[in-house]
Protein backbone atom coordinates (compact mmCIF):
# COMPACT_ATOMS: atom_id res chain seq x y z
CA UNK A 1 0.00 0.00 0.00
CA UNK A 2 1.12 3.19 -1.04
CA UNK A 3 2.30 5.95 1.46
CA UNK A 4 0.19 9.48 0.92
CA UNK A 5 1.89 12.46 0.51
CA UNK A 6 1.52 14.97 2.17
CA UNK A 7 -0.33 18.30 1.13
CA UNK A 8 1.34 21.29 1.06
CA UNK A 9 -0.49 24.54 1.37
CA UNK A 10 0.48 27.82 1.02
CA UNK A 11 -1.17 30.70 3.09
CA UNK A 12 -0.19 34.18 1.65
CA UNK A 13 -1.38 36.88 4.17
CA UNK A 14 -1.10 40.45 3.02
CA UNK A 15 -0.96 43.44 6.01
CA UNK A 16 -2.57 46.32 5.39
CA UNK A 17 -2.20 49.29 7.10
CA UNK A 18 -3.98 52.49 7.67
CA UNK A 19 -3.73 54.90 5.51
CA UNK A 20 -5.05 57.57 6.89
CA UNK A 21 -7.93 57.09 4.73
CA UNK A 22 -5.82 57.47 1.51
CA UNK A 23 -4.37 60.42 2.52
CA UNK A 24 -7.12 62.93 1.22
CA UNK A 25 -6.51 65.11 4.24
CA UNK A 26 -3.39 66.27 3.41
CA UNK A 27 -4.28 67.93 0.13
CA UNK A 28 -7.32 69.75 2.14
CA UNK A 29 -4.50 70.24 4.73
CA UNK A 30 -2.08 71.83 2.60
CA UNK A 31 -5.10 74.01 0.57
CA UNK A 32 -5.87 75.10 4.12
CA UNK A 33 -2.39 76.50 4.68
CA UNK A 34 -2.08 78.35 1.44
CA UNK A 35 -5.24 80.50 2.79
CA UNK A 36 -3.39 80.95 5.77
CA UNK A 37 -0.54 82.20 4.43
CA UNK A 38 -1.98 84.21 2.08
CA UNK A 39 -4.31 85.52 4.75
CA UNK A 40 -1.34 86.43 6.53
CA UNK A 41 0.29 87.74 3.43
CA UNK A 42 -3.07 90.24 2.93
CA UNK A 43 -3.05 91.63 6.62
CA UNK A 44 0.67 91.90 6.11
CA UNK A 45 0.31 94.51 3.19
CA UNK A 46 -2.47 96.11 4.75
CA UNK A 47 -0.40 97.28 7.36
CA UNK A 48 2.74 98.78 5.62
CA UNK A 49 0.87 100.36 2.69
CA UNK A 50 -0.33 103.97 2.37
CA UNK A 51 -3.44 105.50 2.59
CA UNK A 52 -2.81 106.67 -0.66
CA UNK A 53 -1.48 103.15 -1.75
CA UNK A 54 -5.24 101.43 0.03
CA UNK A 55 -7.18 104.09 -2.07
CA UNK A 56 -5.32 103.11 -5.34
CA UNK A 57 -6.12 99.79 -5.06
CA UNK A 58 -9.65 100.56 -3.82
CA UNK A 59 -10.28 102.45 -6.93
CA UNK A 60 -8.72 99.95 -9.25
CA UNK A 61 -10.79 96.73 -8.02
CA UNK A 62 -14.40 99.01 -7.56
CA UNK A 63 -13.98 100.23 -10.92
CA UNK A 64 -15.09 97.76 -13.63
CA UNK A 65 -12.95 95.84 -16.42
CA UNK A 66 -12.57 97.29 -20.20
CA UNK A 67 -13.96 94.63 -21.45
CA UNK A 68 -17.76 95.05 -18.90
CA UNK A 69 -17.36 99.03 -19.90
CA UNK A 70 -17.69 97.72 -24.01
CA UNK A 71 -20.53 95.41 -22.81
CA UNK A 72 -22.46 97.97 -21.24
CA UNK A 73 -21.55 100.96 -24.18
CA UNK A 74 -21.64 99.11 -27.38
CA UNK A 75 -23.66 95.92 -26.77
CA UNK A 76 -22.68 92.03 -26.19
CA UNK A 77 -22.69 91.68 -30.38
CA UNK A 78 -20.48 94.56 -31.19
CA UNK A 79 -17.79 93.98 -27.53
CA UNK A 80 -17.82 90.00 -29.14
CA UNK A 81 -16.92 90.44 -31.76
CA UNK A 82 -14.37 92.68 -31.37
CA UNK A 83 -12.89 90.43 -28.19
CA UNK A 84 -12.67 87.87 -31.28
CA UNK A 85 -10.87 89.71 -33.57
CA UNK A 86 -8.32 91.25 -30.58
CA UNK A 87 -7.89 87.64 -29.48
CA UNK A 88 -7.29 86.68 -33.11
CA UNK A 89 -4.49 89.12 -33.91
CA UNK A 90 -2.93 89.94 -30.22
CA UNK A 91 -3.71 87.78 -27.79
CA UNK A 92 -1.54 88.26 -25.25
CA UNK A 93 -2.01 92.10 -24.85
CA UNK A 94 -6.08 91.63 -25.30
CA UNK A 95 -5.89 89.08 -22.35
CA UNK A 96 -3.73 91.68 -20.60
CA UNK A 97 -6.36 94.42 -21.37
CA UNK A 98 -9.15 92.87 -20.04
CA UNK A 99 -8.07 93.19 -16.45
CA UNK A 100 -7.72 96.94 -16.45
CA UNK A 101 -9.56 99.43 -15.24
CA UNK A 102 -12.60 101.08 -17.44
CA UNK A 103 -11.64 104.58 -16.82
CA UNK A 104 -8.44 104.26 -19.42
CA UNK A 105 -8.72 105.63 -22.26
CA UNK A 106 -9.33 103.37 -25.25
CA UNK A 107 -7.31 104.18 -28.71
CA UNK A 108 -10.00 105.08 -31.07
CA UNK A 109 -8.37 103.00 -34.12
CA UNK A 110 -7.79 100.11 -32.26
CA UNK A 111 -11.61 99.64 -31.55
CA UNK A 112 -11.76 96.83 -33.90
CA UNK A 113 -14.77 97.74 -36.49
CA UNK A 114 -16.65 100.47 -37.82
CA UNK A 115 -19.47 99.96 -35.99
CA UNK A 116 -17.62 100.17 -32.48
CA UNK A 117 -15.33 103.05 -33.73
CA UNK A 118 -19.26 105.16 -34.78
CA UNK A 119 -20.92 103.98 -31.47
CA UNK A 120 -18.01 105.41 -29.08
CA UNK A 121 -17.80 108.63 -31.64
CA UNK A 122 -21.53 109.39 -31.15
CA UNK A 123 -20.73 108.65 -27.47
CA UNK A 124 -17.97 110.75 -27.04
CA UNK A 125 -18.88 113.75 -29.91
CA UNK A 126 -22.76 113.02 -30.03
CA UNK A 127 -24.41 115.89 -31.88
CA UNK A 128 -21.58 118.57 -31.82
CA UNK A 129 -19.44 116.70 -34.30
CA UNK A 130 -19.94 116.17 -38.31
CA UNK A 131 -18.86 114.66 -41.51
CA UNK A 132 -17.77 112.23 -39.28
CA UNK A 133 -16.23 109.24 -41.85
CA UNK A 134 -14.45 105.87 -40.92
CA UNK A 135 -11.91 104.22 -43.07
CA UNK A 136 -9.73 101.71 -42.34
CA UNK A 137 -6.85 103.66 -40.86
CA UNK A 138 -8.44 107.18 -40.09
CA UNK A 139 -11.33 108.63 -38.37
CA UNK A 140 -12.57 112.23 -39.23
CA UNK A 141 -15.20 114.76 -37.66
CA UNK A 142 -15.67 118.33 -37.88
CA UNK A 143 -16.84 120.71 -35.06
CA UNK A 144 -18.53 124.00 -36.17
CA UNK A 145 -16.39 126.79 -34.92
CA UNK A 146 -19.45 128.82 -32.94
CA UNK A 147 -18.64 125.73 -30.50
CA UNK A 148 -15.61 126.31 -29.24
CA UNK A 149 -14.77 130.18 -30.53
CA UNK A 150 -16.33 133.59 -30.10
CA UNK A 151 -17.52 134.79 -33.66
CA UNK A 152 -14.90 136.53 -36.03
CA UNK A 153 -12.42 136.20 -33.00
CA UNK A 154 -9.90 133.47 -31.60
CA UNK A 155 -11.15 133.91 -28.06
CA UNK A 156 -12.59 130.21 -26.72
CA UNK A 157 -16.14 130.58 -26.13
CA UNK A 158 -17.98 129.45 -23.14
CA UNK A 159 -18.45 126.06 -24.47
CA UNK A 160 -14.82 125.48 -25.61
CA UNK A 161 -13.60 123.48 -22.34
CA UNK A 162 -16.70 120.90 -22.58
CA UNK A 163 -15.97 120.06 -26.17
CA UNK A 164 -12.20 119.75 -26.07
CA UNK A 165 -13.15 117.52 -22.87
CA UNK A 166 -15.22 115.47 -25.52
CA UNK A 167 -12.58 115.66 -28.11
CA UNK A 168 -10.11 114.71 -25.89
CA UNK A 169 -12.00 111.15 -25.06
CA UNK A 170 -11.00 110.52 -28.97
CA UNK A 171 -7.63 111.76 -28.55
CA UNK A 172 -5.96 110.77 -25.40
CA UNK A 173 -5.35 107.09 -26.10
CA UNK A 174 -4.01 107.61 -29.35
CA UNK A 175 -0.74 105.67 -30.34
CA UNK A 176 1.60 105.19 -33.07
CA UNK A 177 -0.56 107.66 -35.17
CA UNK A 178 -1.19 111.49 -36.23
CA UNK A 179 -3.68 113.89 -35.50
CA UNK A 180 -4.18 116.99 -38.20
CA UNK A 181 -6.61 119.50 -36.99
CA UNK A 182 -7.88 122.16 -39.69
CA UNK A 183 -9.08 125.44 -38.66
CA UNK A 184 -11.28 126.91 -41.44
CA UNK A 185 -12.29 130.53 -41.38
CA UNK A 186 -14.45 132.22 -43.42
CA UNK A 187 -13.58 135.78 -44.67
CA UNK A 188 -17.44 136.81 -44.48
CA UNK A 189 -16.90 135.88 -40.76
CA UNK A 190 -14.59 138.40 -39.77
CA UNK A 191 -15.70 142.40 -39.26
CA UNK A 192 -13.33 143.47 -41.57
CA UNK A 193 -13.94 140.99 -44.82
CA UNK A 194 -10.12 140.39 -45.45
CA UNK A 195 -8.89 137.12 -45.72
CA UNK A 196 -5.21 138.53 -44.18
CA UNK A 197 -7.26 139.04 -40.92
CA UNK A 198 -9.22 135.71 -41.35
CA UNK A 199 -6.00 133.88 -41.67
CA UNK A 200 -4.79 135.45 -38.58
CA UNK A 201 -7.65 134.32 -36.77
CA UNK A 202 -7.36 130.96 -38.33
CA UNK A 203 -3.94 130.72 -37.13
CA UNK A 204 -4.23 132.09 -33.62
CA UNK A 205 -6.88 129.20 -33.45
CA UNK A 206 -5.12 126.40 -34.06
CA UNK A 207 -2.37 127.04 -32.14
CA UNK A 208 -4.90 126.78 -29.12
CA UNK A 209 -5.94 123.59 -30.03
CA UNK A 210 -2.82 121.72 -30.92
CA UNK A 211 -1.73 122.99 -27.75
CA UNK A 212 -5.09 121.79 -25.80
CA UNK A 213 -4.67 118.14 -27.98
CA UNK A 214 -1.06 117.56 -27.14
CA UNK A 215 -1.48 118.45 -23.77
CA UNK A 216 -3.83 115.04 -22.92
CA UNK A 217 -2.01 112.96 -25.22
CA UNK A 218 -0.92 109.80 -23.13
CA UNK A 219 1.83 108.41 -25.62
CA UNK A 220 4.77 110.29 -27.00
CA UNK A 221 4.37 108.60 -30.55
CA UNK A 222 1.45 110.50 -31.24
CA UNK A 223 1.58 113.77 -33.85
CA UNK A 224 0.05 116.75 -33.71
CA UNK A 225 -0.05 119.13 -36.80
CA UNK A 226 -1.77 122.32 -37.23
CA UNK A 227 -3.36 124.35 -40.35
CA UNK A 228 -4.59 127.71 -40.50
CA UNK A 229 -7.12 128.13 -43.59
CA UNK A 230 -9.11 131.22 -44.61
CA UNK A 231 -11.49 131.04 -47.44
CA UNK A 232 -14.30 132.61 -49.15
CA UNK A 233 -17.67 130.94 -47.52
CA UNK A 234 -18.09 128.44 -50.44
CA UNK A 235 -20.45 125.89 -48.27
CA UNK A 236 -23.76 124.11 -50.58
CA UNK A 237 -27.04 124.09 -48.64
CA UNK A 238 -26.15 120.21 -48.20
CA UNK A 239 -22.67 120.72 -45.86
CA UNK A 240 -23.63 124.03 -44.30
CA UNK A 241 -22.04 124.20 -41.21
CA UNK A 242 -23.79 126.96 -38.34
CA UNK A 243 -21.04 130.10 -37.90
CA UNK A 244 -18.23 131.37 -39.28
CA UNK A 245 -15.98 128.34 -40.27
CA UNK A 246 -15.40 124.59 -38.46
CA UNK A 247 -12.51 123.28 -37.59
CA UNK A 248 -11.92 119.27 -38.99
CA UNK A 249 -10.09 116.49 -36.85
CA UNK A 250 -8.79 113.94 -39.09
CA UNK A 251 -6.96 111.01 -36.93
CA UNK A 252 -4.79 108.64 -39.07
CA UNK A 253 -2.86 105.52 -38.01
CA UNK A 254 0.77 105.39 -38.95
CA UNK A 255 2.12 102.74 -41.37
CA UNK A 256 3.87 101.04 -38.87
CA UNK A 257 3.77 101.18 -35.14
CA UNK A 258 6.61 101.68 -32.55
CA UNK A 259 7.08 97.73 -32.31
CA UNK A 260 7.83 97.50 -36.23
CA UNK A 261 4.31 95.55 -36.54
CA UNK A 262 2.05 96.47 -39.40
CA UNK A 263 -0.89 98.83 -38.25
CA UNK A 264 -4.35 96.88 -37.95
CA UNK A 265 -7.15 98.27 -40.34
CA UNK A 266 -10.45 98.81 -38.87
CA UNK A 267 -13.01 96.40 -40.26
CA UNK A 268 -15.93 97.32 -42.08
CA UNK A 269 -14.49 100.68 -43.03
CA UNK A 270 -13.63 101.22 -46.64
CA UNK A 271 -9.90 102.29 -47.81
CA UNK A 272 -12.04 105.61 -48.97
CA UNK A 273 -13.99 108.43 -46.91
CA UNK A 274 -17.54 107.88 -47.66
CA UNK A 275 -20.83 109.77 -46.38
CA UNK A 276 -20.87 108.23 -42.63
CA UNK A 277 -22.82 111.44 -41.62
CA UNK A 278 -26.73 109.59 -41.89
CA UNK A 279 -24.98 106.31 -39.99
CA UNK A 280 -23.39 108.29 -37.57
CA UNK A 281 -26.46 110.53 -36.68
CA UNK A 282 -28.40 107.10 -36.64
CA UNK A 283 -25.72 105.77 -33.52
CA UNK A 284 -26.63 109.07 -31.81
CA UNK A 285 -29.98 108.77 -32.00
CA UNK A 286 -30.17 105.30 -30.66
CA UNK A 287 -27.59 106.54 -27.50
CA UNK A 288 -30.16 109.55 -27.02
CA UNK A 289 -33.03 106.66 -26.90
CA UNK A 290 -31.09 104.76 -24.63
CA UNK A 291 -30.17 107.28 -22.10
CA UNK A 292 -33.60 108.45 -21.84
CA UNK A 293 -35.37 105.37 -21.61
CA UNK A 294 -33.64 104.51 -18.37
CA UNK A 295 -35.51 104.70 -15.12
CA UNK A 296 -34.74 104.44 -11.63
CA UNK A 297 -35.82 101.74 -9.82
CA UNK A 298 -37.51 103.73 -7.40
CA UNK A 299 -39.59 105.65 -10.69
CA UNK A 300 -40.69 102.26 -12.00
CA UNK A 301 -42.05 101.09 -8.69
CA UNK A 302 -43.71 104.60 -8.04
CA UNK A 303 -45.43 103.17 -11.93
CA UNK A 304 -46.66 100.09 -10.85
CA UNK A 305 -48.23 101.22 -7.69
CA UNK A 306 -50.12 103.77 -9.29
CA UNK A 307 -51.44 101.24 -12.52
CA UNK A 308 -52.21 98.71 -9.39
Amino acid sequence: MAEKKPMIVIKKITVVQGGGHGGAWKVAFADFMTAMMAFFLVMWLISSASEAEKKAISDYFSTPSVIEYQFQNYGAEMTLEKLFLDLVNEPLKTLSTLTEPADRTPNVLHLGTKKIVMSYMADQLGTMASDVSVTADSVTFEIPDNLLFRAGSADPALQFVNVMERVKGVTQGLEDSQVIITSVVYRESVKSEELVVAKGISDQRVDLLVDKVKGALENESVQVIGKGVARDDDRSPKHMHTGGGYVKFEIRQNVSQSDGKKARSIVGAGEKAGDDTAEYNSYVNQLAKSKSGREPQSAKKKKRTRSE
